[in-house]
């Protein structure tokens, strides 16, 4: 009888991982033009909130993309506005606007063509009024609004990441589904941790080592990441995302 060994099994896990997933994005497809882009209800009204805020969201990408990564953004309202900018990297707003970049008043809680977000961090008041001017600053400074790659980035989530490094009332991490946040472009190789308590290497995002009191252990190959998060314990896994409690 023939031996079955490792790589065996890991070609028949991928093959039928493949198979599900090309059947249930044609099963259940949803046309992105009519797909759910209202609110989430996750987000203050800016008609009755006076103080400013700012949100970080993510939700999973739209049509098969989702089963591997996120879509993240940055909400922002300053104090006394009665509406909130978007802040976003997208590849259409780069074909249209040759920018990566886009900037926007809009619903700060959007589901996602039909995929609810999750809001990762929330200040209010003062926090959110010092955040505000960084995130600002960090967005005009964003070294690759000129260009948009799926993978391994620069994307959405070099771009957030790239933000959150920036601004120190920012502290969350971006989840490990986040393909592209370890992309710290083709000259630098080390950068403080997107929460801002650790390091990383990266090697194009393509290989990466990342160690910070939020983000645990994380080890990324071919930008996806494998983890241990301490506090709070979990999990971290590609396509599944945490497995443990929340991360707050």
């Amino acid at each position: 009888m023939k031996k079955i060994r490792p790589a065996h099994i890991f070609a028949v896990a991928l093959f039928c991982l493949t198979a599900f997933i090309v059947y249930d994005a044609n099963v259940n497809y949803v046309n992105w033009r009519t797909a759910d882009r209202s609110s989430a209800g996750l987000a203050p009204d800016p008609k009755l909130e006076k103080d400013a805020v700012v949100q970080v969201y993510a939700a999973r990408t739209y049509n098969w993309r989702g089963y591997f990564a996120v879509h993240p953004w940055i909400a922002v309202k300053k104090k006394d506005a009665d509406f909130y900018t978007v802040y976003q990297v997208t590849a259409w707003n780069l074909r249209r606007e040759d920018t990566a970049v886009s900037a926007a008043k809009d619903i700060p809680d959007r589901n996602w063509y039909g995929k609810k977000p999750e809001l990762l961090q929330s200040l209010i008041g003062k926090e959110a009024e010092r955040a505000i001017p960084a995130i600002e600053k960090a967005v005009e400074e964003y070294p690759f609004a000129d260009r948009y790659t799926l993978w391994p980035g620069p994307n959405s989530n070099t771009f957030v990441a790239h933000i959150l490094r920036e601004v120190p009332e920012l502290t969350v991490e971006l989840p490990p589904t986040a393909v592209g946040k370890d992309f710290l472009g083709t000259r630098t190789f080390w950068a403080p941790t997107a929460s801002g308590s650790g390091y990383q290497f990266s090697l194009f995002g393509l290989l990466s080592l990342t160690a910070g009191l939020r983000e645990g252990l994380e080890i990324g190959v071919l930008g996806l990441s494998f983890g241990l998060d301490f506090y709070p314990p979990a999990i971290k896994l590609p396509l599944i995302g945490r497995i443990g409690f929340a991360d707050r």
